[in-house]
């Protein structure tokens, strides 16, 4: 399997590259006022207003200042019942990498985002699952999808 590689900290995590539709340079967002603390704000991608997710923010570990590379990994979630394209602010990307050994579950109940694990040469490689990002209020509040309470 291809992946995307990133770091969370001094931790290397990916996505499947299959789930990325773009890989966008860092941009201006503008903030969206009562949103999470990992919820930098909007992307605009050509007139679509896109939330951005910070990924080390939603780990609990504190963002690194913009670096060169940084970027913004475009992928689509499932929202209120469809497709729904989101950013997520990565810090560090290392390009893409194949992941050919054995997958081991290890997901954390707390943070049901994060998958399964591959072990290599250098270190282990935790995968992210898009579609387990947004709980359902966080959904509902980027994408006005079913009740916020």
């Amino acid at each position: 399997m291809k992946a995307m590689v990133f770091h969370i900290g001094g931790e290397r995590y990916a996505l499947p590259l299959a789930a990325v539709l773009r890989v966008l340079p860092v941009a201006r967002l503008k903030a969206l006022p009562g949103a999470p603390h990992f919820v930098p704000g909007l992307l605009d991608l050509h007139g679509e207003a896109l939330p951005v997710i910070d990924l080390s923010r939603l780990a609990g570990t504190p963002p690194d200042a913009v670096r060169y590379d940084t970027r913004i990994l475009l992928v689509e979630v499932w929202a209120g019942g469809r497709r729904r394209r989101l950013g997520l602010k990565a810090e560090r990307v290392l390009g893409v990498a194949s992941i050919a050994g054995p997958l081991v579950d290890a997901g954390v109940a707390s943070a049901p985002w994060l998958g399964q694990v591959a072990p290599g040469a250098d270190g282990m490689l935790q995968l992210l699952d898009p579609d387990r990002l947004l709980a359902p209020d966080v959904e509902s509040l980027l994408f006005g999808t079913g009740d916020p309470t």
